[in-house]
């Protein structure tokens, strides 16, 4: 696997040192002096991609998905070469907020973005971005978010312990920096243009990339997913993501963001008969796609409607070929919307899978009742405290 190798290269600076010092056969202890420019030493070197860091689990490269409460759900992030599968809520309203962090995370970064969608061109996509927050602005609007609520004192204790419980402390959010791993945005303001303008991307438009008179065989996949496939594997190769080949540039990162993956917009039946004709399109596209983020310096999140998906058994399938699977509940609509235990938030969040990457079992949390809500302009997850009452 081509990610877990690279992770190898991308080892914490104290395994360098000390294979250093095992080859010159001095202690891994010894204070060395800075490294002339132009020296030649053929000792391993620690590769840096902007973004990134290796997981002290099981040393997976990692990045962020753009919430670093989620970040700490998965164990520290997502791994590189693996695919993040979000069930949408019911009106697919939540859903693509957490795309579009994803996606504002890798401008922020640097990496390469490839976005996706049937019913959205992705320049549009990009235009809304959530706008990444400094460190005074995101501790004031956390602050504000937690102390503007008209609760006994009790309650506001409560939800602080709570959400800092999820979140890292405010001491370590810096100003935004290509170097630091996560940061917060804005979901009340849109990414300057100027970074945007700056970024490279890459956009797949459904109905631009498809002619209404193509045929394919049967039982093949669909055209749109034939397309889209092909795509992601140019990209990959030509920008030499995959792996195999030294890239022109400096390292980086492919993140690939894919909406409404199943939905008829891609010319798929799962969600309009139980035993449509395409059943085996959308498993046959994830399988091919997995094994391209296998063997490249990439990482995906779909969202996917599976609540429309009557087959159940597609659904088992379509978890299994994927990496990590978490579940938007919205209260919308439901008995829970006027439940007053649950005023404060917006709906459920659900950590379905969690992948066992260079493990025998998975890094999970303790904890899978958790409930978010998007409130004065961030988008916090807290622990479902109605489950412990």
């Amino acid at each position: 696997m081509a990610a877990v190798a690279t992770c190898g290269s991308v080892a914490g600076s104290t395994g360098s040192a000390v294979a250093t010092a095992s080859k010159s056969n001095v202690t891994s202890f010894q204070r060395r002096g800075p490294r002339a420019s132009g020296t030649n030493d053929s000792g391993p070197r620690l590769v840096s991609i902007a973004g990134t860091r290796p997981s002290v689990r099981n040393g997976q490269l990692l990045v962020s998905t753009g919430l670093p409460a989620l970040d700490q759900l998965l164990g520290g992030g997502l791994a590189v070469g693996t695919v993040l599968l979000i069930e949408e809520d019911k009106y697919n309203i939540y859903s693509p907020l957490l795309f579009k962090y994803f996606l504002a995370e890798g401008i922020v970064n640097g990496h390469t973005l490839l976005v996706a969608s049937t019913k959205e061109d992705p320049a549009n996509i990009l235009q809304e971005l959530p706008a990444p927050l400094l460190d005074d602005k995101c501790k004031k609007e956390f602050d504000e978010d937690v102390y503007n609520h008209k609760t006994p004192e009790s309650n506001i204790k409560m939800k602080i312990a709570w959400r800092y419980q999820l979140l890292p402390k405010m001491e370590q959010i810096g100003p935004v920096s290509s170097s630091r791993f996560g940061h917060y945005y804005d979901a009340s303001k849109r990414m300057p243009q100027e970074l945007i303008e700056a970024s490279n991307w890459h956009g797949f438009f459904l109905p631009e990339k498809i002619s209404s008179t193509l045929k394919v065989e049967p039982c093949s996949l669909t055209p749109g997913y034939t397309k889209l496939l092909q795509f992601i594997q140019n990209i990959i190769y030509e920008e030499g993501f995959d792996g195999s080949n030294p890239q022109k540039k400096q390292r980086n990162i492919l993140r690939i963001g894919i909406q409404n993956l199943g939905s008829p917009l891609w010319g798929d039946d799962i969600c309009c008969a139980e035993n449509g004709g395409n059943s085996h399109s959308l498993t046959k596209f994830l399988y091919v796609l997995r094994g391209l983020l296998r063997t490249s310096l990439s990482a995906c999140i779909i969202t996917m409607p599976t609540h429309l998906i009557q087959n159940k058994a597609i659904i088992a399938r379509v978890t299994n070929l994927s990496d990590i699977v978490v579940g938007l509940e919205s209260f919308i609509g439901s008995e829970k919307e006027t439940n007053p235990l649950y005023k404060d938030y917006h709906g459920l969040i659900h950590i379905r899978q969690i992948p066992r990457l260079n493990n025998l079992i998975c890094d999970e949390s303790d904890v899978k009742d958790l409930a978010f809500k998007l409130k004065r302009k961030l988008f916090t997850i807290e622990v479902d405290f109605v489950k412990y009452l």
